[in-house]
């Protein structure tokens, strides 16, 4: 999606998988969303899948909705392949692009290890299919990010197994900087429940900062932030795009990001430097925000 205007910002609904979720609430998803008044923003937009009004539930945590349903199907060894079924019954091969793919496929075990966003190829009967994401044996959840043609955006999420003898790995502490392949990423900026919150990202490699970091996806960075406990979705983009003559391309990447309910969140952020894609991973945890006088 190059739209450079703001990207809408997204909320996640909490509530004992969350309790139908604050009316399952505010919870923001995929790709293309409702525009925040500071028009002079040009901000980001978050999902959850679909439009806010809409949203009755968290992102990924159905596989079924607003009639489209995620089934995955058998494939040859060392292949993963799914299909979104419409409303009609069918396999729905007609999507928009939305930041430069017309699906995106995320996966992470569900202890929160094994993070990776792929994206797939479509047969002509509407069957995605990529080299299988699953870095080892465990329970994975499977998010499809997308959006039919003519319909509003949505993310479905299923569970696959590997099987394999696994142990759960512990969530890692909270952390303000991430190390990947030789990079430093530092988070500065905290989650507050209920209000917009801004995080800026800052890459580094060898105690330099990256000043040139490619596009990717339309963007210099892509947030994807997973709720620990239901894995409720939220895919984040950033302030600016490439080239709208005011985003520099690096060394720091901002986002904005409004979630209603104290907790502990994992964020992955992806940036391309040199050619290479790369993953950094932070846990955060969201503060309440204090209570508003009068309500």
């Amino acid at each position: 999606m190059n739209t450079p205007a703001r990207l809408g910002i997204f909320t996640i609904g909490l509530a004992a998988v969350f309790g139908a979720a604050l009316g399952a609430g505010r919870l923001a998803g995929p790709v293309g969303a409702a525009d925040r008044p500071n028009a002079s923003h040009n901000d980001m937009e978050q999902h959850t899948g679909h439009d806010m009004t809409h949203a009755t539930m968290p992102g990924g945590l159905l596989v079924s909705e607003h009639g489209y349903t995620l089934t995955t199907t058998p494939a040859s060894t060392g292949t993963f392949a799914f299909r979104i079924i419409g409303p009609d019954g069918r396999a729905v091969t007609a999507f928009d692009t939305e930041h430069d793919k017309r699906m995106h496929l995320i996966v992470v075990r569900r202890d929160l290890s094994g993070f990776r966003h792929v994206h797939p190829a479509m047969d002509a009967d509407g069957t995605w299919r990529v080299a299988a994401p699953f870095g080892g044996p465990g329970t994975y959840r499977a998010f499809a990010d997308f959006k039919p043609a003519g319909a509003d955006p949505l993310t479905l999420g299923i569970d696959t197994e590997v099987a394999g003898e696994t142990t759960p790995r512990p969530l890692p502490a909270p952390a303000t900087t991430a190390s990947v392949d030789g990079y430093t990423v530092t988070l500065k900026g905290a989650l507050a429940a209920g209000r917009e919150s801004r995080l800026d990202l800052t890459v580094s490699r060898g105690g330099r900062p990256v000043t040139d970091l490619q596009p990717y996806l339309a963007a210099y960075g892509h947030l994807v932030a997973l709720r620990v406990g239901d894995l409720a979705y939220l895919h984040v983009h950033p302030d600016g795009e490439p080239g709208d003559g005011r985003t520099k391309p690096g060394p720091t990447v901002t986002f904005h990001a409004e979630v209603p309910s104290a907790g502990s969140y994992r964020l992955y952020l992806d940036f391309q430097h040199d050619g290479a894609v790369h993953t950094a991973e932070f846990t955060v945890t969201a503060v309440a925000s204090p209570t508003k006088e009068g309500s």
